[in-house]
């Protein structure tokens, strides 16, 4: 119904935004991670979903559509619902989630605060070929963003000089997630080639 909301950052707390748009607040629940990314004061577009029940309408926002579109995933499970889905995008990274589930990682998923066995086995059960399928699309299409380009020609370079393609991802993960997602292919690359 509100696909996303673009305004000025009012108010910004680890858990929720305020956005002004035209001098109505909108009460905005988000991730860390979307919280991390977030300049305060500023303008900021955040691609929201509503979650609508007998005593709420709550509003949850993401900086980005692939965030998005993870948490759409998660909630569609039984047993999770938007705050849990909040909780693991607070826990793991778009992109972890989205291995985790790949690789049939329980353990990871498990990890999260709130979230079982059950549940994380069927959170892998129902989105692993989505995820499989999403996965091959942005690597040979339609990448989601330029990171994930930088990091697939990155990949693609590792494995050329002869690393197992499953360390080189590994590596490239450990090196976005401590140096952020705006490196460069050739950065990338040269910190892999320092890590190894």
């Amino acid at each position: 119904m509100i696909a996303y909301i673009d305004g000025k950052l009012a108010h910004k707390d680890p858990t929720y935004v305020i956005i002004d748009v035209n001098g109505i607040g909108y009460q905005i629940k988000i991730s860390l991670s979307t919280y991390s990314s977030l300049p305060a004061g500023e303008r900021c577009k955040l691609h929201t979903y509503l979650h609508i029940k007998e005593d709420a309408h709550t509003l949850y926002g993401f900086t980005t559509a692939a965030e998005k579109e993870v948490f759409l995933h998660l909630i569609s499970i039984s047993g999770v619902g938007p705050n849990t889905g909040l909780m693991i995008l607070s826990s793991l990274s778009v992109e972890e989630v989205q291995q985790a589930i790949i690789r049939e990682d329980v353990r990871t998923i498990q990890q999260v605060k709130g979230i079982g066995a059950k549940t994380a086995q069927r959170v892998i059960l129902e989105l692993k070929d989505k995820m499989k399928k999403e996965a091959l699309l942005s690597d040979s299409f339609a990448p989601a963003a330029a990171h994930n380009t930088n990091r697939a020609e990155a990949l693609s370079a590792l494995v050329t000089l002869g690393f197992a393609k499953n360390v080189a991802e590994k590596t490239l993960d450990t090196i976005i997630k401590r140096e952020g997602g705006n490196l460069s292919v050739e950065e990338l690359i040269k910190f892999a080639l320092k890590t190894s």
